[in-house]
């Protein structure tokens, strides 16, 4: 598969899984540089934001869109995965002041790798949506041809009610 970034094209590392797909074995690590692998993320519906940079205006804007859904969906887990560094994740938290989010490295590309999300040219990974079941199962995956783009939020919350129920605060 192929994204663009501000109209130019360029080539995803490998094969995305399909919806209906278990979720590839990948290791990534929390803010503790705890590993947290698949395994760890199967027994609850969960919301996988993938940003390609944490530090950049469009990443910041999903991750706190999600962040701030969180609460509704106390049913869900919502993680966003970039591959910046644990520092620079930390950074990021501090400078925005957010707390409470529950943020994932692939500094070391296992899960860019795994899901084929990777993209070589440009050093990242691609901007994506993923919605995995309690089983690990993917029951819904967007993925943003233009990096530069938002997601579809509402598509993806929609997408996630069918499997959580919304909690109105």
């Amino acid at each position: 598969m192929e994204v663009t970034r501000l109209g130019n094209t360029f080539s995803l590392s490998g094969t995305l899984p399909e919806v209906g797909d278990q979720l590839p074995k990948f290791k990534v690590f929390d803010q503790k540089d705890v590993k947290v692998k698949t395994a760890n993320l199967i027994g609850k519906v969960t919301l996988i934001s993938v940003v390609p940079d944490l530090e950049t205006p469009v990443c910041t804007l999903q991750t706190r869109k999600f962040t701030q859904q969180a609460d509704h969906y106390p049913a869900a887990r919502f993680a966003t995965i970039s591959n910046n560094s644990i520092a620079q994740q930390t950074g990021w938290c501090a400078a925005q002041g957010v707390e409470n989010v529950d943020l994932l490295s692939d500094e070391e590309l296992s899960f860019g790798y795994e899901m084929g999300l990777y993209v070589p040219n440009l050093g990242n990974l691609a901007r994506s949506i993923w919605i995995i079941d309690e089983t690990g199962k993917i029951v819904y995956r967007q993925i943003v041809t233009e990096q530069s783009d938002e997601p579809n939020y509402l598509e993806a919350i929609e997408a996630l009610e069918k499997l959580v129920p919304r909690v109105d605060l």
